[in-house]
């Protein structure tokens, strides 16, 4: 009987400890995850660092997605004063038409009605309506035409086709040119639609979240009514299903855009921030509007939880070897270097070891021997920290240009040696070599 107790007792006991570890151990995501997509980007918003990528260089039909350039330049017009939120915007008769088309997204536009800058802005940010979009670009640049050479200008300033030939704007809202009744902007053909990379669209919403990031107080909209109270209202629910009050909410999910066309299929741009860690993200070519969300997710997850962000650097570090600078003609004949700031950065998991500090000295405040000349100021700048990673990923950058590094400083001032001093130290070193010379000349005859 005791046998049996016993061997029921140790039963009861493993099967709680399996239990306990099966519910309390967290479920690991893929080093490498799945994407079923056509292609495919996870980005640190930061830096711009690409910590995951799938064919990122084919130029593809990117549908409303694009419609991040025209948002670019409605904040831009807005932060340079070109116009206002509450700047009333005229309807073309092509707008209207547009905006009459069922078969699109649209907010009802009439000729008859009052719209301002911000209302349409808002439609076009969480409703994704093709006719404001239309409306705000005719405001900015007088005509669709215009509007699309400010499209394609900023892309080359942005440098989107760093790579080749990355982009291609036709129109402001990403419909395929045949929606716009024979009216596409001068110079495109009907069968034309906006194209962009993979690694384009990422670099679009890098910078578009660098420079306007108040893009995110509209994008993070769940849901809002166009013109309530009239007629023509309309519940703009945001396409985005990805905001966490929407079917397939993520938490920390706030933007950014949506894209669908028959050719370019369903896409999305996404971002999310996480414990001050912001990630873009970009599907595309996805089969149905849910799977552009789900493979969102696997990116997220992996970027989430495969990476986090060290400090590599700390403030106050001493370059290990190069401590010291020294100081020609000073009263001093070195002097300390360190980090006048931490440098961090986001790394994979078990990765840390694999970045090394690199110091780069400003060349021009060194004379050919490398040191510093009197007099040094406290705190002076004479060259940065740098990291360079040695492990087998191959990282690169979204923005090409991007450098992680911080400021190496002086840690005190170094004052000029005053003439005799400088004098003294000449005869001295004439002396000293002129003994070296003697002592190997003495030490040869024996």
């Amino acid at each position: 009987m005791r046998i049996r107790f016993k061997k029921s007792f140790i039963k009861a006991v493993l099967l709680l400890v399996i239990t306990n570890v099966l519910i309390t151990s967290p479920v690991s995501v893929s080093a490498n995850p799945n994407i079923n997509t056509n292609s495919a980007i996870l980005v640190d918003a930061t830096s711009g660092k690409i910590l995951l990528q799938k064919n990122i260089n084919e130029l593809l039909k990117v549908a409303s997605m694009s419609k991040m350039m025209s948002e670019y330049l409605v904040l831009e017009a807005i932060n340079n004063g070109a116009i206002s939120w509450e700047q009333v915007v005229p309807i073309s008769d092509l707008v209207r038409e547009i905006s009459h088309n069922n078969n699109l997204s649209n907010v009802y536009l009439r000729q008859d009605e009052t719209y301002t800058v911000k209302e349409l802005y808002e439609s076009v940010a969480i409703y994704s309506a093709n006719g404001a979009t239309m409306a705000l670009a005719e405001l900015i640049a007088g005509s669709e035409e215009s509007f699309v050479n400010m499209m394609n200008d900023k892309a080359m300033q942005l440098e989107l086709g760093e790579y080749g030939i990355d982009y291609k704007f036709v129109n402001s809202t990403g419909l395929p040119n045949q929606y716009l009744l024979g009216k596409h902007p001068e110079g495109t053909t009907e069968k034309d639609e906006n194209e962009l990379t993979v690694r384009a669209t990422a670099k679009l919403a890098f910078h578009l979240l660098k420079d306007y990031p108040e893009v995110l107080e509209t994008a993070s909209i769940e849901r809002k009514i166009f013109k309530e109270g009239t007629e023509d209202f309309i519940q703009m629910d945001n396409w985005n299903w990805m905001l966490p009050g929407l079917v397939y909410g993520y938490p920390d999910v706030d933007g950014l855009k949506t894209g669908y066309t028959a050719q370019a299929g369903y896409s999305f741009t996404g971002t999310a921030e996480r414990d001050n860690v912001r990630l873009i993200t970009v599907v595309t070519k996805t089969s149905s509007l849910e799977e552009r969300f789900s493979e969102t997710k696997k990116l997220l997850d992996y970027g989430f939880s495969q990476f986090s962000i060290e400090e590599l650097i700390p403030k106050g570090y001493r370059p290990e070897g190069q401590e010291t600078v020294g100081v020609s003609k000073g009263k001093e004949h070195e002097v300390a270097v360190f980090t006048d700031e931490s440098l961090i950065s986001f790394v994979r998991v078990g990765e840390r070891d694999n970045y090394i500090p690199v110091v780069t000295f400003d060349q021009e405040r060194l004379n050919e021997n490398g040191e510093l000349i009197a007099p040094v100021e406290k705190g002076e700048k004479i060259g940065t920290i740098s990291l360079e990673y040695v492990g087998e990923n191959d990282y690169e950058f979204i923005d090409s240009h991007y450098i992680a590094q911080v400021d190496v400083i002086t840690n005190e001032a170094i004052e000029e040696a005053g003439f005799f001093s400088l004098v003294l130290r000449s005869v001295g070193g004439f002396f000293s070599e002129l003994w070296v010379t003697l002592y190997n000349a003495i030490k040869g005859w024996f």
